[in-house]
């Protein structure tokens, strides 16, 4: 009870520094917090994938197109059970600051290879009805407060002019990685204007995407696929939905590697932050020790006693910063959600930040009590300072 009391004690001596030292403690958290949701969200493509799911693009790039007729061929390829197809339509929702996801896909076979988008049976038959229909993700209709019933119309940046949509669907995300932010229509609309403007872009799509019995024939599927159209004007590159996502995020490795150093470096602040504390509070109480070693205390419990200042510190930071990690990110997430459809705060990073609150302590209170160890009992009654 006295020990406890000391510890108390001890911790409210400096009230200000023990303050500003859990404040700064709670700052590195959220901030580890964020960089790591960050990473989190920029790879959110990739942990979602489907491992039965291959994407067949043009070997040049994605901004080369493939003909649909390529379906009908990938479909008799051994192991394919389902084949669908998807165009990029680019298009912006009244300025170019409202950019999402939006493309042309076949409406009736769609949706049968994204089983993660839950929709209703009502709902998907309205919009296979009608041709300028299309079908929102929940957090994009949440965005812009579309509801069932309304007309859309989106500014076209690859394909020019005003295009009319209406909302005959709602889907929501099966997993909470499932992306709530994308903007389905038909890619018929699409490509019957494309007849009659542009009939050397008709019949083109970007990507099919295929679905395979197991995922253990995904390579010799993909190479399936490609031998059928060696040599032709198109020839096509397969892979996992997953390596093609990846494609995306290697474009900007750069940025990602650079958010994971500085989240790293958050750490060793936090190291430095807590570490400081505890040697100026260890120098301050140089006496303290020296009597308490002449009272008979040995140097494993002022060790321990050491440890568990640093302990207390760490976790009441690492709980402010935990606390404030969520909310922080749920607005960070409403600002950025153009640009990350999923941004949730991974569970692990609160394991993580309770590892860490134990290790910064071990390393906090690691030099105050080498320090203690090393001391004579007659400098320390003489220590000044």
């Amino acid at each position: 009870m006295i020990f406890l009391r000391y510890l108390f004690k001890n911790l409210t001596r400096h009230k200000l520094r023990t303050t500003l030292t859990i404040l700064g403690i709670a700052t590195a958290i959220l901030s580890f917090g964020l960089l790591r949701t960050i990473v989190n969200a920029w790879y959110a493509g990739v942990s979602s994938a489907s491992t039965k799911r291959l994407i067949t693009r043009n070997a040049i790039s994605l901004a080369f197109f493939l003909p649909i007729s390529y379906k009908d061929k990938i479909k008799q390829v051994d192991g394919v059970t389902k084949v669908t197809y998807a165009n990029w339509f680019g298009g912006v929702y009244i300025s170019e600051k409202n950019f999402f996801f939006n493309a042309g896909v076949d409406a009736n076979t769609y949706l049968d290879l994204i089983p993660e988008f839950i929709i209703s049976e009502e709902e998907l038959i309205n919009f296979k009805k009608d041709r300028k229909s299309a079908i929102v993700g929940k957090k994009l209709a949440q965005r812009f407060g579309w509801k069932l019933g309304d007309n859309v119309t989106l500014k076209g940046t690859i394909y020019p002019g005003n295009w009319d949509f209406v909302i005959k669907g709602i889907y929501k995300g099966r997993d909470k990685n499932t992306d709530e932010t994308q903007f389905l229509f038909h890619f018929d609309y699409l490509n019957e204007f494309m007849k009659k403007k542009f009939p050397h872009r008709a019949d083109l799509v970007g990507w099919f995407i295929v679905e395979i019995e197991k995922p253990e024939i995904s390579a010799e599927v993909s190479l399936n696929i490609d031998k059928l159209f060696k040599n032709s004007l198109a020839e096509t590159l397969t892979e996992t939905e997953k390596a093609f996502q990846l494609g995306f995020v290697s474009m900007t490795e750069a940025i990602v590697s650079a958010i994971e150093v500085i989240s790293y470096l958050v750490i060793f602040i936090i190291l430095a932050i807590t570490a400081n504390t505890m040697v100026m509070s260890a120098r301050e109480r140089s006496k303290e020790y020296a009597v308490m070693l002449t009272l008979g205390f040995n140097i494993k419990k002022i060790g321990l006693f050491i440890f568990l200042e640093a302990l207390i510190i760490s976790f009441l930071g690492v709980m402010v910063g935990i606390f404030f990690t969520y909310p922080s990110a749920y607005y960070f997430g409403k600002i950025m959600e153009a640009y990350f459809p999923i941004f949730n705060v991974p569970p692990k990073i609160i394991y993580v930040d309770i590892i860490l609150a134990v290790l910064v302590s071990l390393f906090a209170s690691f030099f105050p009590i080498l320090r203690i160890r090393k001391i004579k009992v007659y400098d320390a009654l003489r220590w000044v300072g």
